[in-house]
């Protein structure tokens, strides 16, 4: 069992990765060593410092990859289908009240818990983190600042694998928190460029909103249930006699809402859906590593670990499915009219995680992390592939300045043609079995509201991917002459071809049970994730399964993608000066899209005009008049106290002093006048006293 003994050095391997780059790597770094700026460009690519750098930090993350393969597959020989391996108690000895009002020990272990949720997780974040990390060796060679690019990646494949791997939810949090860190540092990785240090502070800030419900949520659980520790909440909801709440929205219901709230931040859903896309502002592998395959798939990953306590709380289990289905159609909505090539994969992404959520909030908690882990592959693939697009024409992000490049950049047109197809829902490759999934799943739940967002977003899905493939690669020309387009190297190609196998059979380990009827038949990834994850809806109602419905539904999804893939070929695969979809949307539906439902206008006069600078003036007139004007005010009552106090002082204290020494002195004067300190005087006296004794008796 040694690797399951050491899942622990899991998260471990890129925290040395990390240090070593972030503590010494200005050493390694040729473009610091000699000088240069920090975010210029150099040609010291192949120098023995870059040469480690480019050992060490992908090795790191290989490594880790090495020992989660490793451990999952000794995870199978063990009959509880988890193993846990604590380092020490983290928190101890705090007495906590919990709602019940009795005192309870608040303890927490620096603990990892390796099960198969955890195993599908550490595989994706360490699988696709190697590839990213393999392909940020050509991508970023002639960047500056490339120790502290790789030392950022590191330390955030840390931060995941703590995430995924802790024991209970607050060391979860300290994942959550840091790879909310490393994305700020990654976004605004090209510091000198206010666009990307404004989008850092705007997914910091967002994200933060969500992780102070996240925090309540905590609380809220520790006092509930007494613990936070996973393998003791199914206990906990039992001894506490919880039952569905079904008719209130009682106890349990606010609190898993709070971590969805957290969830809608990290995952980017509505509200909080707005700082991903401007996260584009960051090198490519940073969206493709952060963006796509793994942070913000954290808060889907919390929602089916929690999975136990959300099937008792049905009403925010809808509020779940709601908020997914109508993220998933706005972003599709939105993503069909921008021109970034990197922005029309941001809002993909924004949809597809809804689709995530959509499966989760109908109970179907193991088809949101199936369509997790098949969307790692084929986003990653895309996002990396625009990369080599955007390395291809020098720069350039705007698809109506690019065009016909099919042939001059072959292998990345056909990876993304392959991550195009997956995402699409073309039976065969990842995407269809996932999405397939979970619109069959939300069906047979007889959420048909739902089925008919999630139906049309699948469409959508398909139109606009194919328009950025058409868009991109086929009709005209439109790139600059003055640039030397050409393939990207190996070190970015090859990544990209793994990503293209793997968006091929990916999804084979989980085919709908409609395949049943020509022998594909396969519950192995269900099957997989049924010991820890509630799969309420897993056979459908009474064990029934209506195959027949399952096929009409499938061909009409399958249908619906072939219809926008033909329309995205029809408007865009032609001889045309860039986009067409002003005229085909008419100027005020496409303004609308465009500006993205001018969310981001209402946010900043509502929270940045409205509360900020309008509140802030307010606060600051307070200060002014209140705040200052107390301070003022204490600051003129003491002056004139004091003023007083030392009259009082002066005239009656010291003056009543001064009074009583004079008297003092006046009376004594006689005395003093007598007791000179002179023997002869006193001599003189006694003499004359005893003369004028003598005399009285005498005379």
């Amino acid at each position: 069992m040694f690797f399951l003994d050491s899942i622990w050095l899991i998260p471990m391997f890129p925290l040395v990765g990390a240090a070593i780059m972030l503590f010494f790597g200005q050493r390694l770094d040729p473009q610091v060593a000699h000088g240069h700026d920090d975010h210029g460009h150099g040609d010291h690519h192949d120098s023995p410092g870059k040469k480690f750098i480019n050992l060490i930090c992908p090795g790191m993350v290989l490594l880790s990859f090495i020992f989660s393969a490793g451990a999952v597959y000794q995870l199978q020989g063990v009959a509880s289908h988890s193993y846990e391996v604590v380092k020490f108690t983290w928190l101890a000895g705090l007495k906590t009240a919990t709602l019940s009002g009795s005192l309870v020990d608040f303890t927490a272990e620096w603990g990892y818990l390796l099960d198969p949720l955890s195993s599908v997780m550490i595989l994706v974040v360490t699988g696709v983190g190697f590839l990213i990390h393999v392909y940020s060796i050509g991508y970023m060679a002639h960047d500056g600042g490339y120790y502290r690019f790789f030392g950022y990646l590191n330390l955030f494949i840390f931060f995941m694998l703590t995430l995924v791997l802790a024991n209970n939810y607050l060391l979860l949090f300290v994942g959550w928190e840091g790879v909310g860190l490393c994305s700020y540092l990654l976004i605004g990785f090209y510091f000198h460029k206010q666009s990307a240090s404004n989008a850092a502070n705007k997914a910091f800030l967002v994200n933060r909103i969500g992780d102070a419900a996240f925090v309540l949520g905590m609380l809220f659980m520790f006092s509930t249930l007494g613990t936070i520790t996973f393998r003791e909440i199914g206990p906990a909801l039992a001894a506490g006699g919880f039952e569905a709440e079904t008719a209130e929205f009682g106890v349990l219901s606010v609190m898993m809402l709070l971590f969805f709230i957290g969830a809608t931040g990290k995952s980017a859903q509505l509200p909080l859906f707005v700082w991903l896309p401007d996260a584009m502002e960051g090198p490519t592998p940073v969206s493709a590593l952060i963006h796509a395959a793994t942070m913000v798939t954290a808060g889907v990953y919390m929602v089916a670990r929690s999975s136990a306590i959300y099937v008792l709380t049905p009403q925010t289990m809808t509020i779940i499915a709601v908020v997914g289905g109508l993220t998933a159609i706005l972003a599709a909505t939105i993503g069909l009219v921008q021109h970034d090539i990197k922005r029309v994969l941001a809002y993909s992404t924004v949809s597809q995680l809804g689709y995530m959520f959509l499966a989760c909030g109908v109970g179907a908690f193991w088809v949101g992390i199936f369509h997790l882990y098949t969307h790692a592959f084929f986003k990653a693939l895309l996002f990396l592939g625009s990369g080599s697009v955007i390395h291809a024409v020098g720069g350039e992000q705007d698809m109506r300045k690019m065009g016909a490049l099919k042939n001059k950049i072959p292998k990345t047109y056909w990876t993304m043609l392959i991550g195009a197809i997956a995402i699409a829902g073309v039976p065969g490759l990842a995407g269809f079995f996932s999405k397939d999934e979970i619109l069959w799943q939300v069906w047979s739940t007889h959420n048909q509201g739902l089925w008919v967002l999630g139906f049309i977003t699948a469409g959508l899905t398909a139109f606009y991917m194919f328009r950025l493939i058409y868009l991109t690669f086929h009709g005209d020309d439109r790139v600059d002459p003055n640039t030397h387009v050409h393939e990207s190297p190996a070190t970015m190609t090859i990544p990209l071809m793994v990503l293209a196998f793997l968006s091929i059979v990916g999804g084979w380990a989980a085919t709908p049970a409609a395949f049943a009827d020509i022998g594909l038949y396969n519950t192995a990834f269900e099957h997989m994730l049924e010991p820890v994850v509630a799969m309420p809806n897993a056979h459908g109602e009474g064990g029934h399964h209506d195959t027949g419905m399952e096929w009409l539904l499938m061909a009409a999804s399958v249908g619906l993608a072939l219809t926008g893939i033909f329309f995205a070929k029809r408007m865009f695969d032609r001889k045309r000066a860039g986009d067409a979809m002003e005229k085909r949307l008419g100027s005020w539906l496409h303004r609308i899209l465009y500006n993205k439902y001018y969310v981001d206008e209402i946010y900043g006069a509502l929270f940045i005009d409205g509360f900020a600078k309008g509140g802030g003036t307010a606060l600051s007139s307070f200060d002014a008049k209140v705040i200052d004007g107390g301070v003022n005010g204490a600051g003129w009552l003491t002056r004139a106290t004091s003023t007083v106090t030392i009259w009082w002082d002066t005239w009656i204290v010291d003056g009543s002093v001064r009074l009583m020494a004079f008297l003092i002195k006046f009376a004594s004067y006689p005395m003093r006048m007598l007791q000179t300190g002179m023997v002869q005087n006193y001599a003189f006296f006694l003499v004359t006293g005893v003369l004028v004794i003598l005399t009285y008796y005498l005379f």
